[in-house]
């Protein structure tokens, strides 16, 4: 665990209070990079590229308060150009499944609930990741996404909308 102190130390530029942190918080930027790209190397890419960026830009964090929604929104970010960068659908693998809790749901349908996620658009995508994921609350999450609560709750319902509407009717393997 680090404290708000190991945060100011860090953007005063203390390399070992920098460390403390990044090592309570990589097994979460990991999570978040694995989500998006579905594939072990290129989350560890990202993870390197979220740490190194947060690294050389920390003086610019205002709010030591912050600095988990802030290193969060750097992975996220991270995650949403390495996409962009290899411009291709990454497909579904058995990994991804095997990390979600078990729940008596059809392995089609999940596959099918996987397909549509990746088919939303990058908030979206965020969101459901966010809460159903990695389990953040609507404050927590408009935090991380720079945006007022009451605007993840409406995103997140018309998202979840879309989602049930697209499950009962498009689904891929019907």
């Amino acid at each position: 665990m680090y404290t708000k102190s190991d945060v100011k130390k860090s953007i005063k530029g203390n390399k070992q209070a920098f460390e403390k942190i990044i090592a309570y918080e990589k097994t979460k930027i990991y999570r978040i990079a694995y989500v998006y790209v579905k594939n072990e190397q290129n989350a560890i890419e990202i993870v390197q590229q979220t740490v190194y960026k947060a690294f050389i830009s920390i003086e610019k964090l205002k709010n030591p308060e912050q600095f988990s929604a802030w290193l969060k929104r750097i992975t996220i970010n991270s995650a949403i150009d390495f996409l962009r960068q290899q411009k291709k659908v990454v497909p579904i693998i058995s990994e991804v499944l095997e990390t979600l809790p078990e729940k008596e749901i059809n392995v089609d349908d999940q596959l099918d609930l996987f397909e549509l996620i990746d088919q939303l658009d990058e908030n979206q995508k965020t969101l459901i990741i966010l809460k159903f994921y990695d389990d953040y609350s609507n404050r927590e999450i408009a935090e991380i996404m720079g945006i007022p609560e009451g605007t993840v709750k409406s995103r997140l319902h018309r998202t979840l909308h879309i989602l049930r509407s697209k499950m009962e009717g498009d689904c891929v393997n019907e």
